[in-house]
C-alpha cells in the first residue's frame, strides 16, 4: 500500500491468517500456513484496504493534450487509454508499486501516471497537459518511435502498452534459453490445453495491463490429407480486422469485418505448416477464433494497405455498434453471449502521407471529441464516420469485470 513500506507485509499477513485459523476453530499448534496461503491472504489484505480507501477524487478529465510536435498519435491514444477506468484508477493510485516483481525501473509509468493525473486534476487547472516528458522517455525505450514524423497509432498503442507491462510485471525477470520444448497434450480437451498454455503465460507475463488487455486466440489447422485436427493458442492485445472490399461504393458492418477475420482460409502446401499426424506440408484449412474474451477488447480496422511500391488508406464506412457488441459467435463453441460497450475511439483523417489522429472518449457525462489541446462535446449519433480506425470496448457482461 502506498506510503506503507516500513510494513512488514509477510508478517502481516501471517498475523491475518492466525486470526482466521483461530475464528474458524482451527488449533493454533497445528494450523499449517504454507507460502501460497500466505500469498492469498496478503492478496486479501490487499484487497480491503483498497476497498477502504477513498474514492479517488476526480475532474471532469476533459482536458486536452499540447501537440509537441506531430505527436496527436499519441495525444489520441493515451486519451483513449486516460478513459479505461480501472488503468486510470490503478495509475492514479500508483498501485503498481506493490505489485511490480520486475527489476525494471517504472519509469514510464510514472511519468504516464502523471500525465493521467493532470487530465483528471480534481480542480481542473489546466485545460491543456504537456506530454514531452512521456513522449521523450518512450522514445529512450523504443528509439524507432524518434524524431517527429507521423507515427501509427495503434503501432504505438502496442508499444506502449508492451512497455508498461514490461515495467510493472508481477514475474520476475527470466531470460528466455534457446527454444522452449512445446507442451503435448494427447487426448485432452481443448479447454484444459488453452488453460494450460494461458497459465503458462502467466507465470512470466502477469501485470495490470495483461489483466485488462489480454486475449487468447486460437488457431485451428484442419488437414485435408488425414483430416487430423490441431490447435495452436496465442496471446492477443488487439484484434487487427480487414475490411470488406467493395466493388461499388457502400458501408460495411464490424460483423462483417469480424466474420471475414474468422472465416476458414484454405492454404496451399507452401504455405501451411507441417501435419502432425501425416509429418509433411499439406493442404489444410485454418480458422482463428477467439479462446479467452479480455476485458477490455482493442479492435483495429486495417485501414492500410502496403503494396510492393505504395501504402494506400481504405475510407470505407465501417457501422460499429455503440452498446452489446456480441462476440461470443467468435468464441469456443456453446459459450453464451460475450458483451462489450464502447468507450473509445481512436481516428485517423486524411491521407497516407498527410493525416492526423484524434480521439472520442466517453465519461459520466456523456461523449467528447478530443483534438490535441481541443476538447469539445459531441453526441452519439456523431461517433461513426469513416475516419475510425482503433476501437475500445469494455465487457459488460463478466462477473469479474475489472472496470466498474
Amino acid at each position: 500500500m502506498p506510503g506503507a513500506s516500513g510494513v512488514n507485509a509477510e508478517g502481516s499477513c501471517e498475523a491475518l491468517c492466525r486470526t482466521l485459523v483461530s475464528q474458524n476453530g482451527l488449533q493454533r499448534e497445528t494450523a499449517d500456513i504454507s507460502q501460497s496461503v500466505l500469498y492469498t491472504s496478503l492478496m486479501g489484505l490487499l484487497l480491503v484496504a483498497d476497498n477502504e480507501k477513498e474514492h479517488l477524487s476526480l475532474g471532469s478529465g476533459r482536458v486536452g493534450l499540447r501537440n509537441i510536435g506531430n505527436t496527436c498519435f499519441l495525444n489520441a491514444v493515451v486519451q483513449c487509454l486516460s478513459h479505461t477506468r480501472s488503468l486510470r484508477d490503478y495509475s492514479l493510485l500508483t498501485s503498481y508499486r506493490d505489485e511490480k516483481f520486475s527489476k525494471e525501473e517504472a519509469r514510464l509509468m510514472e511519468v504516464f501516471s502523471q500525465v493521467l493525473s493532470g487530465l483528471w486534476d480534481v480542480n481542473d487547472g489546466d485545460t491543456v497537459v504537456n506530454p514531452r516528458q512521456l513522449y521523450s522517455i518512450f522514445k529512450e525505450a523504443v528509439p524507432y518511435f524518434s524524431g517527429y514524423s507521423q507515427q501509427d497509432a495503434q503501432e504505438f498503442l502496442r508499444f506502449l502498452l508492451d512497455k508498461l507491462h514490461t515495467e510493472i510485471n508481477r514475474r520476475p525477470y527470466v531470460r528466455r534459453t534457446g527454444k522452449e520444448p512445446e507442451l503435448t497434450f494427447a487426448r485432452f480437451r481443448i479447454s484444459e490445453e488453452a488453460a494450460a498454455m494461458w497459465k503458462k503465460h502467466l507465470e512470466r507475463d502477469d501485470s495490470r495491463i495483461v489483466d485488462l488487455f489480454s486475449g487468447q486466440l486460437r488457431s485451428s489447422l484442419h488437414c485435408s490429407v488425414c483430416s487430423h485436427y490441431s490447435n495452436t493458442f496465442d496471446v492477443f492485445c488487439d484484434l487487427s480486422l480487414p475490411i470488406p472490399k467493395r466493388s461499388s461504393v457502400g458501408a460495411v458492418t464490424l460483423r462483417e469485418c469480424l466474420d471475414l477475420f474468422s472465416q476458414e482460409e484454405e492454404l496451399d502446401k507452401d504455405n501451411s505448416p507441417m501435419c502432425e499426424r501425416c509429418n509433411r506440408h499439406t493442404e489444410c484449412t485454418k480458422r482463428l477464433s477467439i479462446q479467452k474474451f479480455p476485458q477490455v477488447i482493442v479492435i483495429h480496422l486495417n485501414r492500410f494497405t502496403t503494396s510492393r511500391w505504395s501504402i494506400s488508406k481504405s475510407t470505407v464506412y465501417v457501422s460499429f455498434p455503440l452498446t452489446d457488441l456480441d462476440l461470443g459467435r467468435y468464441g469456443p463453441v456453446d459459450c453464451g453471449p460475450v458483451l462489450y460497450d464502447l468507450y473509445a475511439i481512436c481516428n485517423h483523417a486524411g491521407t497516407v502521407n498527410m493525416g492526423h489522429y484524434t480521439a472520442c472518449c466517453s465519461d459520466d457525462n456523456g461523449w467528447c471529441f478530443y483534438n490535441d489541446s481541443s476538447v469539445t462535446p459531441v453526441s452519439e449519433n456523431q461517433l461513426q464516420t469513416n475516419q475510425a480506425y482503433v476501437l475500445f470496448y469494455q465487457r459488460s457482461n463478466s462477473t469479474t469485470s475489472v472496470r466498474k
